[in-house]
């Protein structure tokens, strides 16, 4: 038993979500817990919603809601989509997926543009459904695509779309708010999610959300029923000092913390770091003749190509059984063809180094006759003097 315990305690989560904690989050965690209608509570809530709002580089107001990402993706949608509005689904992948079933349900009007797994949007399409369909009310679209590590050109969708007074332009930030640039209000983004999971470096269960005063024009006459998700209850209660529902005491007690941390250090040099930490992945994975699966990749995280005869699936799972390392694979059609590494959350250097010292390890293991030109010795070697060239 106490092996276990070990193995799970000195576990490397390195992948899109959830992610390594922070330890000043470890503490907040562990901390008494005290009732959210208290003044303790208010002023901890008031200073995390203040502090979301530069996150989300927003003059209008953001929102904590207890729900996984999926939640705040529904909330967005609730908020501004009545039955019969068309809308435009972007789906590039399991999410972009999922966002138009829910854009369905609703009754939403929907034409989806599938674009191939792997490749971001073109808005040369986008662009063409707008001139076609001029009453479009909402454009749906990820910011990084997680199943796919695109980065989808968020900035000119939104320049393309703000030029259309009548269409909003949500975006699905869940796996790049906090990760890539994503200023809300500059680049005309009119509702905007992230996930606590991600760049948060929380446990999963509260997601993120804001909208722009263009969708606050929609959302006071929007006549969806909703009553959880009704952010016109969420923003009176919050005006208050309060939430509408019960508040998830613990962990926006630890997102005060993480909010701190990022803007102490500085948001741009946060994002530096999680770059960085991408570019170490792509320029290594070379030497384990991995190539990258997204054609417009994402700093959020990498997916990349397996060699073949190598099944990813079998790969990721070894080399957490072993190492106690977790990636993630792929999905439906990318199913064993590609595994997906994380670049959020408190990692360490020295923990992205095991990573590809280890990877190679298993890569050899499942295929011994794979030919790598560089030996673990010169590998490791060429990784410490890349760290040092970024810290210098």
């Amino acid at each position: 038993m106490q092996s276990v315990s070990h193995a799970v305690f000195e576990g490397t989560l390195l992948a899109p979500g959830p992610v390594n904690l922070h330890p000043k989050v470890l503490e907040t965690l562990a901390l008494p817990m005290i009732h959210h209608r208290t003044p303790e509570f208010d002023k901890i809530l008031k200073q995390s919603l203040q502090k979301l709002q530069q996150v989300f580089r927003s003059k209008e107001p953001a929102f904590i809601l207890t729900s996984t990402g999926s939640g705040g993706m529904e909330a967005l949608l609730v908020n501004v989509l009545a039955s019969g509005d068309e809308v435009l689904g972007i789906d590039s992948g399991k999410f972009g997926e999922r966002w138009c079933e829910m854009a369905k349900i609703y009754g939403a009007k929907l034409t989806t543009l599938k674009t191939k797994w792997g490749e971001a949007v073109k808005i040369s399409e986008v662009a063409k459904h707008l001139q076609e369909n001029p009453k479009t009310k909402i454009v749906l679209c990820q910011a990084c695509e997680t199943s796919t590590g695109v980065l989808h050109p968020i900035r000119e969708l939104g320049d393309l779309i703000h030029q259309h007074p009548n269409t909003l332009f949500l975006v699905d930030g869940i796996t790049a708010l906090g990760a890539t640039p994503l200023p809300m209000d500059e680049w005309h983004i009119d509702g905007l999610v992230g996930g606590s999971q991600k760049a948060f470096m929380l446990p999963t269960g509260l997601s993120f959300i804001a909208f722009s005063a263009k969708a606050w024009k929609v959302i006071h006459t929007n006549p969806t029923p909703r009553y959880y998700f009704d952010v016109r209850r969420e923003l009176k209660a919050n005006q208050n000092g309060e939430t509408f529902f019960s508040s998830n005491v613990t962990f926006i007690r630890a997102l005060d913390v993480v909010l701190d941390l990022i803007l102490a250090k500085g948001y741009e040099n946060h994002l530096a770091e999680i770059a960085a930490r991408a570019n170490f992945t792509r320029h290594f994975a070379k030497d384990l003749g991995l190539t990258s699966y997204s054609h417009s990749p994402s700093n959020s995280i990498t997916a990349l190509i397996v060699p073949d005869g190598v099944d990813g699936q079998k790969l990721r799972l070894r080399l957490e059984e072993k190492f106690h390392i977790t990636i993630m694979g792929g999905q439906d059609q990318a199913k064993g063809k590609i595994i997906r590494i994380g670049h959020m959350g408190h990692i360490t250097w020295e923990q992205m180094q095991n990573l590809f010292l280890r990877l190679r390890e298993v890569l050899l293991e499942m295929q011994p006759s794979l030919k790598l030109e560089k030996d673990s010795s010169h590998l490791a070697m060429e990784m410490k003097a890349w760290v040092l060239h970024v810290h210098s």
